[in-house]
């Protein structure tokens, strides 16, 4: 069986600024049958989360999502989950993506997570979207998750939650649509 994992994390801030992963979700994409299977959904906690990370320059996904600071705040220590997060991801053995990869990914390899890569959703979107470029550029932009969304699926209304596991399974259909346009992430 063809499946592969997507992986989509929500975080307090960005990396480079000091910002902690809030929660985690992964699912399975068959890419036979393009079925989705929730594999793992956990809201944690990472040592040093305190009420800063709930303010600016933090605090981004508490005020464009219904993830409360409380809920981060009273979490299971990610540390203590990595055990379970490396199993799911080593149950798929063709590797895992995520929509905006080298986000996601570069938060959880330095962690201390192995991760078989395979291309980033978002990239692959980036020249079927294809949406005009930003000032400056002469590449096409890149598409956020809603945009290339609403390529595929222009009959079905979405709206980014920006929480872990519901984004993981919409941005798997994506790359479910991907592939069977022959893009492939393997």
């Amino acid at each position: 069986m063809k499946e592969i994992a997507i992986v989509d994390i929500e975080t307090s801030g960005f990396q480079h600024q000091g910002g902690l992963i809030v929660e985690i979700g992964i699912v399975g994409l068959n890419l036979e049958t393009g079925s989705v299977t929730d594999e793992f959904d956990s809201i944690v906690k990472e040592d040093g989360f305190d009420e800063r990370h709930a303010k600016h320059p933090y605090g981004w996904v508490f005020q464009n999502s219904d993830l409360r600071y409380d809920d981060v705040l009273s979490a299971n220590n990610l540390t203590d989950m990595l055990p379970e997060i490396q199993n799911v991801l080593n149950k798929y053995s063709l590797g895992a993506t995520a929509y905006n990869k080298a986000f996601d990914f570069g938060f959880l390899r330095s962690r201390g997570l192995q991760i078989k890569e395979l291309d980033c959703i978002m990239l692959s979107a980036t020249p079927v979207v294809n949406l005009p470029p930003n000032p400056g550029y002469s590449t096409p932009k890149w598409p956020k998750v809603e945009e290339a969304w609403e390529y595929f699926f222009p009959q079905v209304e979405y709206k980014e939650a920006h929480r872990a596991l519901d984004d993981a399974r919409h941005e798997a259909l994506i790359a479910y649509e991907l592939y069977k346009l022959g893009i492939s992430p393997i």
